[in-house]
């Protein structure tokens, strides 16, 4: 897909607090700053990493603005509006869309496990309540359901601006099928920094919404544009130098390893709004040791 302008890489960007717990606007300005100087071809905005379940419908649509504002046409910005309501998630695409965002995202509805008829009707619903573009977000292990791959070429060819998905399923097999779907302009982004070469490579998908992007997006802009031409050996050198990076943002619960590198990175600052809270001294200790090997922070 050539031509595929969804292709590359897609920052979920985590979203920076006070200590008083309120958005820290500077950082935020930052951050995003960061990401488009990188030249990344979007940033994702209300995401898992960006700790979206503790933000509110109106710091969601503060965001959305700021960013838009931020990047201009520079590059796209996607807004997390998926919930496990369908109702209001059709409420947050239409704020969302109001707002500036480009494009929106919408993760299976989680915790009350539909049937792949429910994830139908669902998001051909949210679908067909705004005009922007619509990606869907495939990962069971966050939210207890898998949007079967029969689900979603249903989706893609009966609905016209569902474009792409956000495969982390964790299946090989299943993202495989994903991107040998038959569809034309249908974007397949891994959803697993650590297996994004792998499946530009032997499955052909057009790039990564990616978490180590917040730490090293001019790395991961590099390694899959050289994926993406087919320049395996460049892009297996920049893969094999992340790849303590990639494990390491995992060692606790996403997002509070990147949050805490971005700390140690002095991009923002090591608060979280609960449920989500600081890492454990022992695997901060980790995460600051990859960053030492790898010269980010000294």
């Amino acid at each position: 897909m050539e031509n595929n302008k969804y292709k590359g890489v897609w920052t979920a960007m985590i979203t920076p607090f006070n200590e008083d717990g309120s958005i820290d606007w500077r950082s935020f300005d930052k951050l995003i700053e960061r990401q488009v100087e990188a030249k990344v071809t979007g940033i994702i905005i209300n995401g898992t990493t960006g700790e979206s379940p503790t933000i509110t419908d109106e710091e969601c649509i503060d965001l959305i603005k700021r960013a838009k504002e931020k990047v201009g046409d520079k590059c796209f910005i996607m807004a997390g509006t998926g919930t496990n309501n369908t109702k209001k998630s059709v409420e947050k695409t239409k704020s969302a869309e109001e707002a500036g965002a480009d494009i929106v995202l919408l993760v299976n509805p989680y915790y009350n496990k539909p049937t792949q008829k429910g994830l139908y009707l669902h998001f051909k619903t949210i679908a067909e309540s705004t005009s922007l573009p619509v990606f869907l977000y495939n990962i069971k292990g966050r939210t207890g359901v898998n949007l079967e791959t029969t689900t979603l070429y249903k989706l893609a060819t009966e609905v016209k601006n569902i474009v792409g998905v956000k495969e982390a399923s964790g299946d090989l097999n299943q993202i495989k099928s994903a991107c040998e779907l038959e569809l034309n302009d249908f974007t397949v982004l891994s959803g697993d920094d650590n297996i994004t070469l792998e499946i530009i490579k032997n499955y052909e998908a057009d790039g990564i919404i990616s978490v180590a992007s917040n730490i090293v997006p001019k790395d991961m802009v590099e390694m899959v544009s050289s994926a993406l031409k087919k320049d395996f050996a460049n892009a297996e050198e920049v893969n094999a130098k992340l790849a303590d990076l990639f494990k390491i943002l995992f060692i606790e619960t996403n997002p509070i390893p990147v949050k805490y590198a971005s700390y140690k990175m002095g991009l923002c600052q090591n608060i979280y709004r609960l449920p989500m809270c600081e890492i454990a001294e022992e695997n901060g200790g980790q995460v600051e040791a990859v960053l030492k090997k790898m010269d980010i922070i000294k």
